[in-house]
């Protein structure tokens, strides 16, 4: 049955593949469950409830990935989008919450007309190969800056970023840390990519989850022997799961349905809804890209074959995610390490679903997951979409400088999008002033983007 409706041979996979595939894209992306109740409750939001909805959220978009495209990709509310949410709009501009809850349903609203007029999938159509191989390289660094972020290898300093020093790390965080918190836990993290490392090169079945358990149980020896102290003050919990509370499901009642239409009808909601929109579009977009370029899914045309099924799930489950009371839901970049596995359909995608349905029953121990043993992950992942800087024409110019761009803004900028909208307007303006276009078929909707780009940087 799973062979039939998942078409497992023909996408070269099989069953167990496509489960380990599934563990390791959730094991990547379980921290959302706690940063995203920690984020949205700043305003005033409860945290309890958060943590359902975000549950709840990333099953029913990564279900929907899984069901109406085939494909290996996970949802959940995106970072980023809900630092938005609560920072910006809430806490800034001064909406509500529920007004926020409010644009990110119209958002969904608006992609789901956009996905069933195919708008979204002739952007993914219209970008050019070589940028394409750029935005999978691009999200390669990202995600690997965010590893070495959360490891804390690479912390705030005088030149922006520097290596891990524990005098650097209070002195840009404000914080009293020690070698036996965050010091050792960076020394894991360091330690948890030569282990993930070694069994890449060994070519070890489902290396990068068994690199995440490894790191993890490392940490918890430390723990036991007193080499590493939990310290809640800088974020250093016990790595053991907590039960103490249960397995009770925090109700979702405070914020399920709080939607306000109230005073929507105003250019500064309307910019809101625009901003989500625009970065929602071309973070899922460039996932999308990206990810499906490394497991070569795209056609002879660079065309995702299902891609509107794709790009229904995300609009639909952000529509949903805003109904049950979380922040845009959006394809998860982090898919990219159940695709390094193997995974291949959406048989990866119902595992890690599952596994999100469950971690409303199991939260301890989904939560007890520390940062540092999912960046050696990111890490090694990074490596592996970075390796796509191989189909990238260097030969010319007017095609490399604008993947150049492309690449570096995604890290530097910390954006997907950004990186996108850089490589588009680039792209164009290059090959428009040099008179390069003759040479290429650069579609309209090119045009259009690299316009539409820079009047957001213009207005917005």
């Amino acid at each position: 049955m799973l062979e039939k409706f998942f078409k497992l041979s023909e996408n070269g996979t099989d069953v167990r593949t496509e489960i380990v595939a599934g563990i390791t894209t959730f094991m990547t992306m379980a921290y959302i469950l706690a940063v995203n109740p920690n984020v949205l409750s700043a305003t005033g939001m409860d945290h309890g409830a958060v943590f359902t909805a975000t549950a709840l959220a990333s099953l029913i978009g990564t279900l929907l990935m899984a069901l109406l495209a085939n494909y290996p990709f996970a949802l959940a509310p995106g970072m980023g989008l809900n630092a938005y949410f609560a920072y910006t709009v809430v806490l800034g501009m001064g909406y509500t919450w529920q007004v926020a809850l409010t644009a990110v349903f119209v958002e969904g609203i608006v992609f789901i007309v956009l996905s069933l007029t195919n708008v979204r999938e002739q952007i993914f159509n219209a970008i050019p190969m070589n940028l394409k191989s750029a935005v999978s390289v691009g999200i390669g660094l990202f995600i690997a800056f965010i590893g070495l972020q959360n490891a804390h290898i690479v912390i705030g300093g005088a030149t922006l970023v520097e290596l891990f020093s524990l005098d650097g790390y209070n002195s840009s965080t404000g914080l009293e840390a020690t070698a036996s918190d965050v010091g050792i836990t960076v020394l894991l993290a360091i330690i948890g990519v030569v282990i993930t490392g070694i069994l890449v090169i060994k070519n070890v079945k489902g290396n990068i989850l068994w690199g995440i358990l490894i790191t993890w149980l490392l940490g918890i020896i430390c723990q036991f022997t007193g080499l590493y102290v939990p310290n809640p003050d800088v974020s250093c919990y016990s790595l053991l799961p907590d039960f103490s509370n249960g397995l009770s499901i925090p109700s979702l009642a405070p914020i399920f349905g709080k939607l306000q239409f109230d005073g929507i009808f105003t250019l500064d909601f309307a910019v809101v809804v625009f901003a989500f929109l625009f970065v929602d579009m071309f973070d899922t977009i460039g996932t999308l890209i990206g990810v499906s370029s490394k497991a070569n899914m795209l056609d002879e045309e660079g065309k995702l074959p299902q891609i509107k099924g794709a790009l229904l799930a995300d609009a639909i489950a952000t529509t949903a995610g805003a109904v049950l009371g979380t922040s845009t839901t959006t394809t998860f970049v982090e898919s990219a390490s159940g695709v390094t596995e193997g995974g291949r359909t959406g048989l990866t995608a119902v595992t890690t679903a599952i596994l999100f349905g469950l971690s409303l029953f199991l939260s301890p121990i989904f939560l007890a997951i520390p940062s540092f043993a999912t960046a050696p992950a990111l890490i090694i992942v990074g490596f592996y979409m970075l390796t796509n800087v191989v189909n990238i024409d260097f030969n010319d110019i007017a095609e490399a400088i604008p993947c150049y761009i492309c690449i570096l803004a995604m890290p530097f900028f910390y954006s997907i999008s950004e990186g996108i909208s850089m490589g588009v307007i680039s792209y164009v303006a290059l090959n428009l002033i040099t008179g390069k276009v003759k040479d290429k078929k650069i579609s309209g909707l090119m045009y259009v983007l690299a316009v539409l780009f820079i009047l957001k940087y213009i207005f917005l």
